[in-house]
């Protein structure tokens, strides 16, 4: 080999910075190259300190392992670097790190970058994340990450549709019984049968009675005599003897009219309705306060509906009500509630309305099952926020108040009623303030870890910070 050859070698080995070294084979020589490495100069600070064999282990300040190896630096990714950095979470050099916190929510925080049991890192905590004014600050990333949705509060009218099932019932102004006053014997009947719609002053039925043939044989002999003045007297009271003994008045009429004491008296239907109990017989006998027919009119009816308890503050009498009959796919009915009844059922815990329907076809039967809807809506607009806004534990409720940059502001409210998706606020926000409606919950446990990891780094302060406070009591 010549001499410029070798010259040419050695320049190549020591410009590289490889460490070699000479060895003779015969007349020939070669050069063995070991690799070295280099360490570049480095003017930033360094982050922090790493295992130099790669293990989960960190220092805030130069160590040395259990080997008596220096930690190796770890720069931000910015600038120069002396390896590839194996950093456990991005720290931004432009701010300040508080501290490092446990990344499944634990109280567990670090003064230094760590990892967990499962090899997750630690999450970085910078100076500015907590503030002491109440309010959450997210970054803009998480708050796109988590769909954080918000939308400022309104006044809007409050629609609480109140739902309870019931039945219908008749009108109990509407029924009409027939009963004899006296002893009687049904001596015919007409063609009316059970559910058979009658029409008032139908005939029904032919009723002899003695008490009232008698009554109506001395009405007429006071009406055929010709004394005036006591006789007259003692024929108004045969006429009333009449009216109670219940004869039909047109039976009356007739009876003066003809001057004739009828064997039998005709009764007739007292009203429209549909005839719902037919107890009478041909040749029955009839006694006092027994009850041949039970009519009802059927063109007004009853929906008793039982409303929850917690409902009750939320009716009036006058409020519309729909009525949807579960026999009737589609066909709604309309009507108002007539009352509220006075008491509460212990058992059910729900207090009974009754709501007046028309119903001119007969659709609704009696103790048919329906639901109600009654429509509690005020006219008067109220301040109000969407359901999913308010974060309700049963003791408090609260909304996050949306201030802008990524910051949010939990703050407690008084609710009022609910209905149509949308929540009464009646104190505790303003209008046009923002709230959050979507994500609330994931901002809330921020807040919530937020404020456990503060203070429990407060109640175990880093080592270097005890040991500075150390150093300073000895002093």
């Amino acid at each position: 080999m010549n001499t410029q050859r070798l010259l040419t070698v050695l320049a190549l080995t020591g410009g590289l910075g490889l460490g070699a070294y000479w060895s003779v084979n015969g007349d020939r020589w070669s050069v063995h190259a070991e690799a070295t490495t280099a360490a570049p100069v480095v003017d930033q600070t360094p982050l922090y300190y790493r295992d130099p064999s790669g293990a989960p282990l960190w220092s805030a300040g130069p160590k040395k392992d259990d080997r008596g190896r220096d930690y190796l630096p770890v720069y931000d990714e910015d600038g120069p670097a002396s390896e590839p950095k194996a950093k456990p979470q991005q720290a931004n050099a432009s701010r300040k790190i508080l501290y490092y916190r446990n990344p499944m929510g634990l109280p567990d925080t670090s003064p230094v970058p760590k990892k967990d049991q499962m090899g997750m890192d630690y999450v970085p905590v910078y100076e500015g994340d907590d503030t002491d004014d109440g309010t959450v600050k997210l970054s803009p990333g998480k708050i796109q990450r988590t769909g954080v949705k918000s939308e400022p509060v309104e006044r809007r009218s409050i629609r609480v549709a109140v739902k309870a099932p019931g039945t219908i019932q008749l009108d109990e102004r509407r029924i009409s019984v027939i009963a004899m006053r006296s002893e009687s014997f049904v001596q015919k009947i007409a063609d009316v049968t059970t559910g058979t719609r009658v029409k008032a002053g139908q005939p029904l039925m032919e009723v002899y009675s003695s008490a009232i043939a008698s009554a109506a044989a001395e009405y007429l002999a006071t009406l055929n005599s010709k004394v005036v003045g006591g006789v007259e007297l003692y024929g108004r009271g045969s006429r009333q003897r009449l009216t109670n003994l219940d004869v039909p008045e047109p039976v009356i009429t007739a009876m003066e009219k003809s001057k004739v004491a009828p064997v039998t008296v005709q009764w007739t239907a007292p009203r429209d309705g549909i005839v719902l109990e037919r107890n009478a017989i041909e040749g029955m006998r009839a006694n006092p306060g027994d009850v041949l027919f039970r009519i009802a009119d059927t063109s007004v009816v009853w929906a008793l509906v039982d409303v929850a308890e917690r409902d009750l503050g939320n009716i009036a009498v006058g409020q519309p009500v729909t009525i949807r009959a579960r026999s009737f796919a589609g066909r709604t009915f309309s009507g108002k509630i007539a009352a509220i009844y006075p008491q509460v059922n212990r058992d059910t815990r729900t207090a009974r309305v009754r709501i007046e329907l028309s119903n001119p076809d007969a659709a609704l039967l009696p103790d048919m099952y329906v639901d109600a809807d009654i429509d509690t809506a005020d006219g008067s607009p109220v301040l109000a926020v969407p359901d999913s806004a308010v974060l309700d534990t049963g003791t408090r409720q609260a909304v996050l108040v949306d201030k802008g940059e990524g910051r949010f502001e939990p703050r407690d409210v008084k609710l009022g009623r609910r209905g149509g998706g949308y929540i009464e606020v009646r104190d505790g926000l303003k209008d046009g303030e923002v709230v959050v409606t979507s994500a609330n919950f994931l901002i809330d446990a921020e807040s919530n870890l937020k404020a456990a990891l503060k203070g429990f780094a407060d109640a175990n302060p880093s080592p270097d910070a005890a040991s500075d406070h150390a150093h300073g009591e000895h002093k």
